[in-house]
């Protein structure tokens, strides 16, 4: 588990706003809490007073220790290389499933952890310094089958989880930015909907079998033997047309759905000379079947700090259910196997998903990330206290 810490904005930077996040080196980062304005108990400006969560974090400094530490000038090639997305790139082609999460607050800097800056298309490449996780895990994905003489069958699939709807509430527990479960039933339909399929998204049902465990039914999965490929999926995929997005008072877009990017990868070692006649891998080992899937979570949001309201009180009313759903998955996944209760994997389609991931045999990666402004304090500790949990959270590959 890693974590990443996104720069102040420019709006932060002119508002006054403190930094209270400090990386400390050795995987190590600290929270310097006394008060975004400097001893707690300071008398605070009209403009920038503090909200009872944030008093009562401010009260308490922290530490904590993770695998690594990326602080706000981190390049994207340091987090690729730091975090160990090159090894979970080999284990996926090795026939293992992989996941890659980022989570963390309403603007924290996942999406762009992840794919890069937002203003990029087939036309307007981003710069090869700024693009993300992703785009550099397809470049390795595709260089590893080269050096390693396989032979690689991939497939992408693209999917989001729009307006999830959680069967039941968990107690009170802080959720990957710190938002409670709200009350009130989400009342637009749930849907898991397929962003590569031609034309606008369509929604898909999800089933599960002995077999194949839950899994989305008629999701289109697209073949691919090139990087332009399948960049071009990805940023198809992730057009404001097709993945839902808005602006709030945080973030001028903000991502209103979870999204998952799976990458199918069948590989067998080829002989240097196959028999005349034979087939795809005909001469070679068996094959080995792995899976490397990026989760974007949309970022937990408090509604009275993104000014939202109507459909976007809404969609924040579900993303917070579904990432408290899984918050409430992961706690009881941290906790010791003998102590364990039942893991409610079914309460949200988002937990059915990334039931394997979570708790079953795959290898995953999890990313936080977090702000560090003096006016973002609550929602900062809490993620860093979620991403604790997770990192307590052991699986069986």
């Amino acid at each position: 588990l890693t974590i990443r810490v996104r720069p102040l904005t420019c709006t932060e930077t002119r508002r006054g706003d403190r930094q209270v996040v400090h990386s400390l080196g050795d995987g190590a980062v600290h929270v310097s809490a006394t008060s975004p304005l400097g001893t707690v108990g300071t008398a605070a400006p009209p403009e920038l007073s503090l909200s009872p969560d944030q008093v009562s974090a401010a009260r308490h400094d922290a530490t904590f220790g993770f695998s690594a530490v990326f602080d706000a000038g981190a390049s994207q090639e340091a987090v690729f290389e730091g975090s160990g997305m090159r090894q979970l790139v080999e284990l996926a082609i090795d026939g293992f499933s992989c996941t890659v999460f980022a989570f963390g607050q309403t603007g924290s800097g996942k999406t762009y952890t992840l794919m890069g800056p937002l203003a990029q298309s087939e036309g307007q490449p981003a710069s090869p310094a700024l693009l993300g996780l992703m785009q550099r895990s397809f470049t390795c994905l595709l260089e590893q089958s080269r050096s390693r003489g396989s032979d690689l069958a991939l497939s992408a699939s693209y999917l989001e989880i729009y307006n999830e709807q959680v069967n039941a509430c968990p107690a009170a527990q802080s959720s990957p930015g710190g938002t409670l479960c709200p009350a009130p039933p989400v009342p637009f339909l749930c849907q898991v909907r397929d962003l590569l399929s031609p034309g606008p998204p369509c929604a898909l049902s999800l089933r599960w079998s002995k077999t194949r465990g839950f899994y989305v039914e008629n999701q289109l999965s697209v073949d691919f033997e090139s990087l332009e490929t399948i960049v071009s999926l990805l940023l198809q995929g992730a057009e404001p047309r097709r993945r839902r997005t808005s602006a709030h008072a945080l973030n001028r877009h903000s991502s209103r759905s979870h999204a998952l990017l799976t990458i199918h990868i069948r590989s067998r070692a080829v002989s240097a000379h196959p028999a005349p006649g034979e087939g795809w891998g005909a001469s070679a080992s068996p094959s080995k079947q792995g899976t490397l899937c990026f989760v974007d979570l949309a970022g937990s949001e408090r509604v009275k700090e993104t000014g939202s309201s109507g459909e976007l009180s809404v969609e924040a009313n579900s993303i917070n259910r579904s990432l408290l759903a899984l918050g409430h998955c992961i706690s009881l996944l941290a906790k010791p196997r003998g102590k364990r209760t039942h893991i409610p994997y079914r309460d949200s389609k988002l937990t059915r998903l990334l039931a394997r991931s979570l708790g079953g045999s795959g290898i995953t990666l999890m990313v936080a990330c977090i702000s560090p402004s003096s006016r973002c304090l609550s929602e900062t500790l809490s993620t860093l206290h979620y991403a604790s949990r997770a990192r307590r959270v052991t699986t069986r590959p």
